[in-house]
Parts: structure tokens; C-alpha cells; sequence
């Protein structure tokens, strides 16, 4: 979340709409009961969204897009797996997250099978980003880096969305550090 000297009236509505859907979930969250939470008027929400679709779309995109983080130690190939491997974990473990796939999965759906959202878009520019920026210590393989990161962002969402459908005999740490080998061979040169 944004530091309290950085707030502005948008994240006091996106905090209360973080909290309405983890008390009652996406579908039972109002834009009433956002502005009531965030104590504002109901038309102060509605000026900004027209909608919870789309309150909720600024929602997923403030609280996802920033859980990659690459660091500045190791090489640019390590900073990936990792920035990746973390990334994965906290979305998983992301408590919006967890409230939605608890409750409203389907939500979910249309940016798994129809279309990217703003969080995936920012995540692949953060990616690229990274894989340009690292290939001159020769750790990570040739080819197009927008192309890699779209690989990289598809590999991921197998282990977001479906480690505990495949964590009954094996526990999610292991499935994470076999997503770390697949990504470490997949970006070798």
C-alpha cells in the first residue's frame, strides 16, 4: 500500500474497498459500501468509478502489480527467478486474493482466458524491463524480451492459480523450487 504522506483520496476508497471485500467479498461489496467505509459520499466514488468493475480492476492493479520486485544483487538471470518465485508466493498468499478465489473466483477468469489486465500489463513492462537491462552480464538466453516475458508471465500463473490443486503429496515450497529451476533453465543462455 502507499505510504500515509503519499495518500490521496483514491487509495482512502481503495482501502475501503480492499476492506469490503475482505469482509464480504467482490460480489456483496457495493460502491455504497465503499464510499460508507471510506466515509465519503456515495458520488465521490462514482465521479472516479463508474462501476465495481472497475473500482475493483484499480483494486487488483494497486494491490498486484508491484508483488514482482527484482533485487540488485546476483545476476540479472537470479534476480528474475527470484523477482518471479516471490512474486508468485505473495500473490498467492496476497490476502485479496485469496478473499477472491475464496468467494469470487470468476472474476478472475476473463483475465486468465479473455484479455490482460493493467496489473499483467504493468508486471510484463516490469519484466521486459529486467530482461533488457540484465542481458550485459550474459546470464539470461537471446530473443525477443517482450516475447520472454510474456513466456515467463504465462509460467507463472500455472503456480499462482493452481499450486494447492498439485500440493497434496509435495508442499508448495517444493512446487516453488521447481518453479525456480524451470525459470533458471528456461532463461540461461
Amino acid at each position: 500500500m502507499t505510504s500515509e504522506c503519499h495518500r490521496g483520496p483514491d487509495d482512502l476508497i481503495l482501502d475501503a474497498a480492499r476492506a469490503c471485500v475482505l469482509a464480504v467479498g467482490l460480489r456483496r461489496t457495493t460502491l455504497t459500501d465503499v464510499a460508507r467505509r471510506a466515509k465519503v459520499s456515495r458520488m465521490t466514488v462514482y465521479r472516479r468509478w463508474p462501476d465495481m468493475g472497475s473500482l475493483i480492476g484499480d483494486l487488483m492493479t494497486r494491490e498486484w502489480s508491484t508483488l514482482f520486485r527484482f533485487t540488485v544483487e546476483g545476476t540479472a538471470r537470479e534476480r528474475l527467478v527470484e523477482g518471479i518465485v516471490h512474486g508468485v508466493g505473495a500473490l498467492r498468499s496476497h490476502p485479496v486474493f485469496r478473499r477472491i478465489v475464496e468467494l469470487d473466483p470468476e472474476i478472475l477468469l476473463p483475465y486468465l482466458v479473455d484479455r490482460r489486465g493493467t496489473s499483467q500489463d504493468r508486471i510484463l513492462d516490469r519484466l521486459t524491463a529486467a530482461i533488457r537491462e540484465g542481458r550485459s552480464d550474459g546470464s539470461l538466453r537471446t530473443g525477443d524480451p517482450a516475447l520472454i516475458a510474456r513466456t515467463l508471465l504465462l509460467s507463472a500463473h500455472g503456480f499462482v492459480f493452481s499450486a494447492h490443486t498439485m500440493a497434496d503429496d509435495v508442499g508448495v515450497a517444493d512446487l516453488d523450487a521447481q518453479l525456480r529451476a524451470l525459470l533458471d533453465r528456461y532463461l540461461a543462455p
